[in-house]
């Protein structure tokens, strides 16, 4: 009679779950996730030499596509700019209070330094910038950007270096009806040169480069 009651036991546990009394903890606080998942890997990926970030890194050219353009003609001349930055998603967050804050210094990105090369000679604001490698950096306000250009190539996104900076420039933001889960930073011509576009979440700032 005991089996019979064992069997009959484990049937209803198959069936209906065996931990009733268990549930989940409450969640007493709110977790803050930083603007780069660090170090994560997918499950279904192994890989021995280097762990898998869920802030990949991209590269923006102008003119656009530069890579393309030059395999397509070999006599393209040099581009005039290229940015280097790793793009980290919203995941659920909201971007300020949950991700970034107004008036802290941010790096335009994730992990290290986001980096500018200039090829030649540009103006930004009536301020001339020598060609040449440079970190990005901004502070965002809620009604202004300031964009940073900084000579402390090389190095982490969290530890800017203000006495390098190169150039401190004040943008306006505008509000889009689309929403990025990615942070997205690209070039787009303009008559004088090119912008260069910041944009996540429904904020889009926009930097203008005279070449």
């Amino acid at each position: 009679m005991s089996k019979q009651f064992s069997i009959l036991a484990l049937l209803i546990c198959l069936a209906f779950g065996c931990d009733q009394n268990e549930k989940e903890a409450p969640v007493t606080g709110k977790a803050v996730i930083p603007d780069s998942v660090k170090n994560q890997q997918p499950d279904i990926t192994v890989n021995p030499y280097a762990s898998v970030d869920l802030s990949p890194m991209d590269m923006s050219y102008f003119p656009v596509d530069y890579p393309k353009l030059k395999m397509a003609n070999a006599n393209m001349p040099p581009p005039v700019a290229r940015l280097i930055y790793s793009r980290p998603h919203l995941q659920r967050r909201p971007l300020f209070n949950g991700i970034l804050k107004y008036d802290e210094t941010w790096r335009l990105g994730a992990n290290e330094a986001s980096e500018i090369t200039f090829y030649k000679p540009v103006s930004i604001q009536g301020k001339k910038i020598p060609a040449g490698r440079y970190i990005i950096y901004g502070i965002p306000h809620a009604d202004k950007w300031t964009i940073i250009l900084n000579s402390n190539i090389d190095s982490w996104g969290l530890k800017q270096d203000s006495s390098k900076d190169v150039g401190r420039f004040d943008i306006p933001i505008l509000t889009s009806d689309v929403t990025l889960e990615y942070f997205t930073m690209i070039f787009e011509k303009t008559d004088t040169g090119a912008d260069l576009v910041i944009a996540w979440a429904d904020i889009v700032a926009r930097l203008p480069i005279k070449f």
